[in-house]
Parts: structure tokens; sequence; C-alpha cells
């Protein structure tokens, strides 16, 4: 179920945000449990406040002022009273709470709702009453407000007085009469839990609606992400697979202008460079076959007319000659192939020294000397200085070096010149082999470099080269982390120049 990319996706970013979701409303879950208590504990205190309030006009009101008036005296003592109960009818009705002021004996004086009525019918059962008043029955229940004088919250069933856990706040109360009298007692209001989670549930209800329409939202949006990131991995699946049959011919077209577009990018050059690989491994294998087929043809054409009597024995000599000159093409060839597949395998370690450059050039130059002299070509050679160090292969320098004037010497007609010369570029050394002989096509300059390319059938007429020359001279170079070109008109010969670093030790020297 979950092998695509696009399904795990999916299951990536719908976990995501059940993840973030979750840990998001138990944050908020906990942070408005905490508000909702604080908030309703506010509230209750301040209500609290004019209950003591009104209490302490009762409780400090002198009556003696309305002298011994019996009946004056006990309408005043009512109506101070009234007032009382109707502020905790008030404070009752708002908070939804039950209201009561309790001496410090644990006495109720007051209660709303009355403590008679069938509201608190299961409360009262638990009071006790006596000297016609009812007591709470658990010093617990009043003895740590009446002892610490500050105020007390209380989240539980308040010691089994209540058959539910509720809140409770306990404000004391010290009021000094006119007589000197002190009453020491608190006023409670509580209020049952649901109703403070009520405001807590509604907020959580509204949170789950938002919650469920980001999601239904989220998985719509995450449903076409996922759906243009899947949909052109899915073409370059396929295009690898066909590409994997041997059809070069595929291309990708994903115009985005992200990682994806690039890796299309990369992909489609990808395909190209194997398309090119391909025609060059069946033009490498072709070359090959021209180039073993075409030579074994010959000498076994010579052995057999030396054999069959069909070549005089006079001329055995001459065509035996041949066939000598052929196994010694074929063997260069072999031993070109073989050095050049070496070096493309990183087989091949440079020995890397400093050596003066301007030597190496006059030993190579000396070692081809019956060559030039068959052909009756000039060498000029210029040097910047007369001692140059450079830092490289000796005989991998030298290989180079013998190759290109070598084939500076094919190209060059007879009575010719070649020109080599080094100078110093920075931190560099160049070496430059130029001829005079008929130049190299624009077209051809490109594909010099290219395993068995010759431009024999348009420069030169000498064909016993291998072809492997240029590309064995290129991936020198490239291994020495140089550089190499050509430049070249036709019918104004051909200059290459490779670069080599300057000797550290003695760049100074030269």
């Amino acid at each position: 179920m979950f092998k695509s990319i696009f399904s795990k996706l999916i299951v990536l970013f719908i976990s995501i945000i059940i993840i973030s979701f979750s840990i998001t409303g138990i944050m908020l879950y906990f942070m408005l449990d905490s508000f909702v208590y604080s908030e309703k504990e506010s509230d209750l205190k301040r209500n609290a406040d004019s209950i003591i309030a009104a209490f302490y006009d009762y409780a400090t009101y002198d009556l003696d002022i309305v002298g011994n008036d019996y009946l004056l005296r006990q309408y005043i003592e009512a109506y101070l009273q009234k007032i009382v109960t109707n502020e905790m009818e008030k404070v009752r009705q708002y908070t939804h709470s039950y209201v009561w002021i309790v001496d410090e004996q644990g006495y109720i004086g007051f209660a709303k709702p009355e403590l008679n009525s069938s509201e608190m019918h299961d409360v009262t059962r638990k009071l006790v009453f006596e000297n016609k008043r009812f007591r709470l029955p658990d010093e617990k229940q009043y003895r740590k407000v009446m002892l610490s004088g500050s105020d007390v919250v209380e989240k539980n069933d308040l010691y089994g007085l209540f058959g539910e856990r509720r809140l409770t706040i306990e404000k004391p109360i010290r009021i000094k009469d006119n007589m000197g009298n002190e009453f020491i007692g608190a006023v409670y209001l509580s209020t049952s839990i649901p109703d403070v989670y009520e405001l807590q549930r509604s907020i959580i209800m509204f949170y789950f609606y938002a919650v469920g329409i980001s999601v239904i939202i989220v998985i719509l949006l995450a449903y076409v992400f996922s759906r243009r990131i899947s949909k052109p991995l899915k073409e370059i699946n396929e295009a690898a697979r066909v590409i994997a049959g041997g059809e070069f011919q595929k291309r990708l077209n994903i115009k985005s202008q992200d990682e994806i577009g690039e890796l299309a990018v990369s992909f489609n050059n990808m395909i190209e460079a194997l398309r090119n690989l391909e025609e060059m491994r069946r033009g490498f294998i072709a070359n090959v076959s021209h180039e073993l087929r075409t030579p074994m043809t010959s000498i076994r054409g010579f052995i057999e007319g030396i054999l069959d009597g069909t070549i005089p024995f006079e001329r055995q000599d001459y065509y035996l000659t041949i066939v000598r000159d052929e196994v010694n093409r074929m063997n260069r060839l072999v031993n070109d192939l073989l050095d050049l597949a070496r070096m493309e395998g990183g087989e091949v370690k440079l020995n890397l020294i400093d050596f003066n450059i301007n030597e190496l050039i006059r030993r190579t130059v000396i070692k081809i000397e019956s060559l030039l002299v068959s052909k009756n070509i000039d060498i000029e050679a210029y040097f910047e200085s007369e001692d140059m160090y450079v830092n490289g292969d000796v005989d991998s320098i030298e290989r180079v070096i013998l190759n290109l004037v070598h084939n500076a010497v094919k190209f060059t007609q007879e009575d010719g010149k070649i020109k080599i010369s080094t100078i110093k570029k920075r931190d560099k050394i160049c070496v430059s082999i130029e001829d005079n002989g008929p130049g190299i096509d624009k077209d051809e300059i490109s594909l010099i470099w290219d395993r068995f390319y010759k431009a024999d059938k348009s420069r030169g007429k000498d064909k016993s080269g291998t072809g492997l020359g240029l590309a064995i001279v290129k991936n020198i170079i490239s291994e020495h982390g140089q550089e190499i070109s050509v430049e070249s008109e036709p019918g104004h010969g051909a200059k290459f120049t490779f670069t080599l670093n300057k000797s550290a030790d003695k760049g100074s020297q030269s």
C-alpha cells in the first residue's frame, strides 16, 4: 500500500498534521484548564468581596442608636439581613454557586440556596444540626481558612460534603462590631466543576471544528502537491526503463523550476551523454574491427601467396617486409588500446617530479631525428629561458611531446618546418608545437580527440597511425589537471598547445 512515493507523501503529510494538531490541542487543553480555573477563581473572589461588604454593613450597624424600641430593632436587623441575603442571591444566580457564611465553629449563618431547599437536600443530610443551627461536620472543611486568615481554594468534594468535585472559594471575614466583639468567619462560594469546564469545552469544540476543516484543506493541498512531485518522478522512472532497453531518443519535458526540474535537465544531459557514448562504442568496435581486419587480410593474402607459390621467390622478401610492418602496426594498435584503457580506468599512476621541459623536448626531437631527416624538415625551437622546470610525470609528458611532434611531421610536407616553443604564463609553462601543413577544418577540430578519428582523408598521405595518439595525449594532459588546445586554419598548419604547472622549487630559475 505504501510502496509508492505518492502514498508515502500523503501518509507523511497526514501524520505531520495529526501530530501537530494533537500537540497543539493538548497544550491548548492544559492552557485553557489553567486559564478557566484562574478566571473562575478571580470571579468568585470578586463576588465574595461584595458579600463581605454587605455583611460588614450588617455586622457593624449600631442598633443602640434606635433606643429600646424592640420592634424597630427587629425591623432594622431583618432589613440588614435581607440586604445580605439579597446580595448572596444575586451572587448565587450570577456564578451558579452555593453561597454560605460560616463562623469559626463551622456554623452556617447565611446560605443561598436555603439549606432546607430541595436543591440542598443531599448536602443538608451531611450537615450536623445542633443548637438549632447547621454546622459543617468536619473541621477540615473550615479550620484552614479560620486559622490562616487567607483565601483557600479547594478543587474537590470538600472532604465528602459534596457528592462531586467542585471549585470552592473560602474567603475569610474578620469584623469587630461597635461593642468590641470580633466575628471570625468565612464566605464560601462553591460551583460545580462541569460549570467551570463549560467555557473550556466550548473553546475545545470550536478548536476541533477548525482542526477538521484545516485537515480537509491540508489533505487536498497535500494530494495536489504530492501528485506534482510523484508525476514527474514517474516520468523519469519510465524514461529510465526505456533507456535501459537501449532506446536513447526519449527526452523528459518537465518545466518545473525546482530540484525535480534540475533533475530532469541532468537526466536529459545524461541521456545525450549515453547516446554519444553508445555511438562512440559502436564506432570504436567498427574502427577496431576495420583496423584489425585490413592488415590481417593483407597478411593472410601475402602468406598464402608465398605458400602456394603465387608470389615468386625473388619477391617474397618484399612482401614479408610488408607483413612485418603490418604486424608492427597491429602491435602498436593493441598497445595503444591497452594504454588508453588503463588511463581511462585510472590504473596509470603519475609519478610527479620536477624536471626541465626544454631538455625533455631536445631529447624527444633527437629520438625522431631520422624521421625529420627523411622528409628534410627543419625544427625551430624557441625557449623563453634556457632552463624551464615543470612538475609532472616525465614519461607521460615525453609521450605527449613525441605524439604531437610525430603528428606534426606526419602532416608536414617535405622541406617543411615545425616550430616548438615554451613560454611562461603566471604559474604555468605553455608548450606549443606548430606545423605548416594543410591545417584542420573547423568542423573537425572538435573530433580530433576521439578514438580512431583520422584527418588523413583530408590532410595527409601517411596511413600508418592508429588514430589513438591524440586521444592518449588528451587523456595524459587531463590526468595532470592541465589543458590542451589546438589552433588551425585550412592551408595554414596547426598549432597544439598544452600547459604544465611550473615547478615550485625551481620555477624562479626559469
